[in-house]
């Protein structure tokens, strides 16, 4: 049985979260891109309606979906409408692209805890969002934190505890 999978997720400037999930365990590979817009072959200067997203190769045997959703509720502020930090505007939404109808009914109960928890003011505005064509993001933006250990991010763990 194949336990290597992937997920999609956005919530702000794709370099912090890139460089958040890199260590987590039973996470493969990262790579930053664009999903959910307009345009085929988007880039960074031309990408109307995409979200600067992440692609996370995981292996299921180790961490599952619940628990990648869970981290990035802990790593960004999802209760801003396109916006994360100094960064506004719809690329910088918090999204969940789902693959199937259990990756969206797991989000939708994640969801619910984030906001039961009370952890956050203000209610979860992610968006459910079925799974498009991820396309990369051009070389310059993959692994950028790791080339760039000073550059921007808005990201960080908020809280020592999850929602799972």
């Amino acid at each position: 049985m194949n336990t290597i999978k992937k997920a999609y997720i956005a919530g702000g400037c794709f370099w912090g979260m890139e460089d958040l999930f890199r260590v987590r365990p039973g996470i493969i590979d990262t790579e930053v891109g664009y999903i959910g817009g307009e345009n085929d072959h988007p880039t960074y200067k031309n990408h109307p309606g995409h979200a600067e997203g992440i692609e996370l190769t995981y292996d299921a045997s180790i961490t599952s979906f619940r628990e990648i959703l869970d981290y990035f509720f802990r790593i960004h502020n999802p209760t801003t409408v396109n916006r994360q930090g100094n960064d506004i505007g719809s690329s910088y939404r918090s999204a969940i692209f789902y693959q199937n109808d259990q990756e969206k009914k797991d989000a939708v109960e994640i969801i619910q805890r984030v906001n039961d928890s009370g952890k956050w003011e203000g209610k979860v505005a992610t968006t459910l969002e079925p799974y498009t064509t991820f396309w990369p993001a051009e070389p310059e933006h993959q692994d950028y934190l790791q080339r760039n250990p000073d550059g921007y991010t808005c990201h960080f763990e908020r809280f020592d505890t999850g929602f799972i």
